[in-house]
């Protein structure tokens, strides 16, 4: 065999095995779905802790309105929640909405933190540890300015979090509001129905573990300053105090009870300057959280660990070289003797993929569409390849950024 069947093979065995592995996440996570669906609803207890909700906002003037009523539309009981806007270094009208909505609701505890070019504008961490200074909560919940929860949401999430005393951190579930506005919006609801919930499920299930998403989870105060805040130099924040909360000893679980709707980018722009930031916000995380593979101490989050750099460094090797050769032997410039296996190697890949997603798909309500059987097949094709873009991009970005010591800038996700 020659070294460039050779590395083509070690390519493939890396994608089929990421591949494996999000599949057994995904049935762990199906699992995980029907036992939770068993399960009684959790309930506050007597005295509900007081909680502080975060929500630092940049520019975000086309979406606040309907999130800061969503906010304050909690069922949670009114006196025992504050909401804290920190309106970051904003040149839109964010301040003058904030200011009339504050008229409105003059009855809550509802405040308003307006930084300036030397307090703020340093990204999202910098804004959240800027809000946590001035809150009051045992428990802080943080709520991205584009989102639209459910009422319940804040409710199922603390009331979670009090049940066990090994939780430092509670998530819940995310939906995509506007997926059916462009293809692309379809493709995003599909992933986050893949990728941010049954994934999230099963990694729960098989090593209770689940990583912070940027937005609808609560954590505990303490445990948040144990940790030091939120890592301002980490443009993936959420995956950051993720890694935290498990080196303090405490575990995150999932309630796919507390839903919250989002906005996703609707344009490949705007898709793709926001995934480059998260490429390069897990990378660092990766690199600096590198060392905890060598203490025993740390296995808890070896897992997560391994599946961060296998997705970002194995898998996108895996898949950079597989199609330099694809598009060699088509051009007749190589000649590799695995090509009599490649286009059955192919097709599993392609049948395990669908699988895997059409196993997702039939967890949520109105989602198990011929339409989406549809867009999932072209996901492979389409929306794989648009990842595997970004990484590279993503990728080549942070090492420039380290080369010439320069400061990771936070992109402000466009909203419509």
């Amino acid at each position: 065999m020659s070294i460039l069947s050779s590395l083509l093979f070690i390519a493939i065995i890396a994608i089929w095995g990421i591949l494996v592995v999000n599949l057994i996440l995904t049935i762990a996570g199906y699992y995980y779905y029907l036992r939770w669906c068993r399960t009684v609803p959790p309930a506050l207890p007597a005295k509900a802790p007081f909680v502080s909700i975060l929500v630092p906002a940049h520019n975000e003037g086309k979406v606040l309105l309907k999130t800061v009523q969503a906010l304050l539309k909690f069922d949670y009981p009114q006196k025992r929640y504050e909401l804290i806007v920190i309106n970051d270094n904003s040149s839109d009208d964010s301040a003058t909405l904030l200011t009339r909505m504050q008229s409105v609701y003059q009855d809550r505890n509802f405040q308003v933190i307006n930084t300036n070019a030397q307090t703020g504008g340093k990204g999202k961490s910098n804004a959240l540890n800027i809000g946590l200074q001035q809150a009051k909560g045992d428990v802080i919940a943080v709520y991205d300015a584009d989102n639209t929860p459910e009422a319940s949401a804040l409710r199922y999430l603390v009331a979670t979090l009090m049940q066990d005393a090994k939780l430092g951190a509670v998530i819940g579930k995310f939906r995509t509001r506007n997926r059916n506005v462009t293809m692309l919006t379809r493709f995003i609801n599909i992933e986050t129905l893949t990728f941010q919930w049954m994934a999230q499920a099963g990694r729960r299930q098989l090593f209770k573990l689940c990583t912070i998403p940027g937005t609808n989870y609560v954590i505990h105060r303490h445990v948040l300053e144990a940790a030091g805040g939120w890592d301002v130099k980490a443009l993936a924040e959420d995956t950051e105090i993720s890694f935290q909360v498990y080196r303090l000893g405490k575990q995150i679980t999932f309630q796919p009870l507390a839903v919250t709707w989002e906005q996703e980018p609707q344009t490949l722009d705007v898709w793709f300057h926001q995934r480059t930031r998260w490429v390069k916000g897990n990378i660092y995380v990766i690199l600096k959280n590198l060392g905890l593979l060598f203490q025993p101490a740390a296995r808890v989050i070896w897992f997560d660990l391994l599946y961060f750099m296998s997705t970002y460094f194995l898998l996108l090797f895996a898949l950079v070289f597989s199609d330099i050769i694809f598009v060699l032997s088509v051009a007749n410039l190589v000649h590799i003797t695995l090509q009599d296996y490649s286009g059955m190697v192919w097709l599993f890949a392609i049948l395990l993929f669908i699988l895997s997603t059409f196993v997702t798909i039939t967890t949520e309500k109105g989602e198990l569409t011929i339409d989406n059987l549809g867009i999932i097949g072209l996901m492979y094709f389409i929306y794989s390849q648009m990842w595997l873009a970004v990484a590279i991009y993503g990728m080549v970005g942070y090492i420039r950024e380290q080369i010439f010591h320069q400061q990771a800038k936070w992109y402000k996700t466009k909203r419509y």
